[in-house]
């Protein structure tokens, strides 16, 4: 359903080229809201469920450090101005993320986003994004990040529970993640989230209960939870193979969204996108909703990933490979596709159904049609809303979601 476009394979366009972006994909540009995406590939550890594209320092090996990364990430910035032109998109929203970005200083951080705002014209009311894990931001560092314009933060909490940090080799105390979210807010952060993980081996529904309570104990308007994936290659995977650890039950899973649900809306954030809650729409993730809504990117970093005008490119993995490509005057894709209609549509229904508003049926196939309706009849879209001619996921919905786009899609 894709092509490769050569000029982005083994042979990279030099940082100037226009053919990079063909008249189509530039004209598209504008039509969309546009984000700033900048990968921060560095870990202190590497978590056991973790298959980002992270580094640790042994892991790094020449090449690639963290004091030079963000004058690398800044050569990215300069050619991604010069490949979308003299007149550039306006940036409404930038993310850093990871990996850990605030194992870089936050000096390092402010610099980067300085530079993409003498590049691009910026919003006025861009939103600026960092992920951080607790234990490596202090009220310094948060104090440097809010003054250099960043506007919001995502801290990894992941539980409440010291035995569930244990198994998820995470390195924070089971308080530092409140904590990290007090230090922000009284820095100036304008929102805060912290990101949940449930359904890790032997936790319990106390131990759930425990991490809903400390999340709505601090002063957060965001919440992210997400079902524990054992990805293949990671160490988790691996204990589980041995037997060591149990592979997470699809029951139980059902059972923590449900419990997160109803606690979070009992608190007043409410579901936007099955997996994240909010207290209302400006503490909304507006980055995600530039993704969840197909609009335009550049992905600085290694392995990033941008998408402009429905071409869609990714960066080499290794840091020092990036680093070296772009110290050569050469692009750092590692290859890229031209997405089809037909790849669009898909991609349409797979992240649109997922957000509260749902999508429009007439995005569906005539088939596609015909099964959201047999979707009604099973209560898993709502009918009012199918009735008026969009495809809306009900509560039981929610939990067959990705079983639900496969069946309107297929």
């Amino acid at each position: 359903m894709t092509t490769t476009l050569p000029i982005l394979g083994d042979t990279p366009t030099l940082p100037a080229d226009p053919s990079m972006l063909d008249d189509a994909a530039r004209a598209a540009v504008p039509t969309t809201p546009f984000g700033l995406y900048v990968h921060v590939p560095f870990c202190a550890t590497r978590c056991g469920y973790c298959d980002f594209n992270t580094y640790t320092s042994d892991e790094l090996g020449p090449g690639a450090n963290r004091s030079e990364y963000a004058a690398t990430a800044i050569a990215e910035l300069e050619l991604a101005a010069r490949v979308l032109g003299p007149e550039p998109p306006e940036i409404s929203t930038v993310f850093v993320g990871g990996g850990t970005p605030t194992l870089l200083p936050a000096a390092d951080l402010v610099a980067v986003l300085d530079r993409a705002r003498q590049l691009f014209p910026v919003a006025p009311d861009v939103e600026v994004t960092t992920e951080a894990n607790p234990e490596s931001v202090t009220p310094e560092s948060l104090a440097v990040l809010r003054a250099g314009g960043f506007t919001r933060i995502s801290l990894g909490m992941q539980s409440a529970a010291p035995h569930v940090l244990a198994v998820l080799d995470r390195r924070h105390t089971p308080g530092r993640a409140a904590a990290a979210a007090r230090e922000a807010r009284a820095a100036g952060f304008e929102h805060v989230n912290l990101d949940l993980i449930y359904g890790a081996p032997g936790e319990t529904d106390a131990d759930w209960d425990l991490s809903l309570q400390a999340v709505l104990d601090a002063p957060v308007d965001h919440v992210s939870a997400y079902a524990l994936i054992v990805e293949q290659g990671t160490k988790l995977a691996r204990r589980v193979a041995r037997g060591e650890l149990p592979m997470p039950d699809d029951d139980v899973l059902a059972d923590r969204y449900e419990q997160a649900d109803r606690v979070l809306r009992g608190a007043g954030l409410e579901w936007y996108e099955v997996s994240n809650w909010a207290t209302d729409r400006a503490a909304r993730c507006r980055h995600n909703e530039l993704y969840w809504a197909n609009a335009h990117w550049w992905g600085i970093g290694p392995g990033a990933h941008s998408h402009v005008g429905g071409l869609r490119w990714w960066n080499v993995k290794h840091p020092a490979a990036y680093a070296a490509r772009l110290a050569e005057g050469s692009h750092p894709a590692a290859g890229a596709e031209r997405l089809t209609p037909e790849d669009v549509a898909l991609e349409t229904v797979m992240l649109g159904l997922r957000l509260r508003d749902g999508l429009a049926l007439t995005a569906l196939s005539d088939a596609g049609r015909a099964r959201a309706a047999d979707a009604v009849a099973r209560g898993l879209l709502d009918p009012e809303a199918h009735a008026a001619g969009r495809a809306v996921l009900t509560d039981p919905g929610r939990l067959l979601a990705d079983a639900l786009v496969r069946d309107l899609t297929d």
